[in-house]
């Protein structure tokens, strides 16, 4: 049984960059993924921001070294060029040596192909192509990223809206700490689709300018796609491989508080839940805790909660605090790997990101998020959130090594 899980390698593509070097390129830059839609056919062209990551389906086969595109989703590309990226990055010669498992966390599946089944479908029951649907569920992504890894010892698919990834990495370090297996592949990957654009529309929930996390002036999220995944491992697997850490994990914690179907409670009380947990098994202070990269979505109700449920737990010593959303949008299901990349990235870079378009604090709150890219900072433990529909909270924390 292992006690410690150790991060060594980090995958991500978004609409930011399509791998490591370039998002960090556009994280110093303070450039923003928000943009018009060009990729996604939709009748909100030219009307809604998105984060799109803009290439074309055939270039992402293309950047995951994959042929046969009617195999694959997009959400399925994207999942395996940010995997494929984290073994490369861990130096992963031999994906057998040692017990090995995927777990990747998506919530619109292959959604991104059965729309244009439905499509073609809905006008004439004798039109659409097969081939559109029979990728629809969660799990062929995973499945699809396994068979590309080589990885058959255990594979699994986490849906929990957008705490999905969050809870992937909670899962796969429990899976170490309870001998079941020695290394995991975790993560997750989300495309964007016509559905989560009009579902999200629906609630009156985007922000028609593109998402402004933690500003007074706050008006709604900002649709993105992308995946991130990292590898973490076992003491064992470590002794055996003698990979580099980049962090470990410490901490982890998961709460629901089942108040509304899409919104948090109105005192956040199962963000609150979930930090204190993690907080809690990681063994840190509270003064310990240098950053917090925040759930951050830009909503109303999202932003405040998550402030008076971090103001709850850290009242005077309130840490540095900033949305990388404003960067990559809202990911959905695969939020929690991405900026659970990027929270192991500040550890390892000694860097604090900025929240960008922020203007004016929040007027219920008592502190307002970072706005300038620190540089050079010691950066011992990271919070990181990820707070889903339905009250379903997770928080990780990410150490020093």
């Amino acid at each position: 049984m292992s006690s410690r899980v150790f991060v060594t390698g980090l995958g991500i593509i978004s609409s930011i960059g399509c791998n490591i070097k370039e998002v960090m390129e556009a994280i110093y830059a303070k450039k923003s993924g928000i943009s018009e839609i060009t990729i996604l056919e939709t009748n909100y062209k030219g009307k809604i921001p998105v984060c799109e990551v803009k290439k074309l389906n055939k270039e992402l086969a293309e950047l995951a070294g994959v042929s046969n595109l009617n195999k694959y989703t997009r959400t399925a590309l994207l999942g395996i060029i940010a995997a494929k990226q984290a073994v490369a990055y861990a130096g992963i010669d031999n994906i057998k040596e040692l017990r090995t498992g995927v777990i990747s966390a998506t919530s619109v599946g292959g959604m991104d192909r059965s729309e244009n089944f439905y499509q073609s479908f809905y006008k004439d029951q004798n039109k659409g192509r097969l081939r559109d649907v029979v990728n629809h569920d969660c799990s062929d992504s995973t499945e699809k990223i396994a068979d590309i890894l080589g990885i058959s010892e255990y594979i699994t698919t986490i849906s929990t809206a957008c705490s999905s990834s969050a809870n992937a990495i909670m899962l796969g370090a429990r899976l170490i700490k309870n001998n079941f297996l020695d290394r995991v592949i975790v993560g997750g990957t989300d495309a964007l689709t016509r559905f989560t654009l009009n579902g999200f529309n629906s609630l009156m929930i985007l922000d028609a300018t593109g998402c402004k996390p933690f500003d007074n002036k706050r008006n709604g999220l900002t649709i993105g796609e992308g995946a991130g995944f990292l590898v973490i491992e076992s003491e064992k697997s470590l002794k055996i491989s003698g990979k580099k850490v980049l962090a470990e994990l410490t901490g982890y914690g998961n709460a629901c508080d089942a108040f509304h179907q899409t919104a948090s409670s109105p005192e956040g009380y199962g963000a609150y839940l979930a930090m204190k947990k993690a907080i809690e098994v990681s063994g840190k202070h509270i003064t310990e805790i240098d950053y917090i990269n925040a759930h951050g979505t830009g909503t109303a109700n999202n932003d405040l909660t998550e402030g008076k449920a971090i103001e709850k737990i850290f009242n005077n010593s309130i840490p540095e605090v900033s949305s990388t959303k404003a960067y990559t949008g809202h990911t959905l299901a695969a939020s929690g790997g991405i900026e659970a990349v990027l929270s192991v990235l500040a550890i390892k870079e000694k860097i604090i990101y900025p929240n960008l378009r922020f203007t004016e604090q929040i007027n219920e709150l008592s502190f307002s998020p970072t706005i300038e890219l620190l540089q050079n900072k010691e950066v011992r433990n990271v919070l990181s959130n990820s707070f889903g529909f339905g009250g379903n909270n997770t928080s990780l924390v990410f150490s020093k090594y």
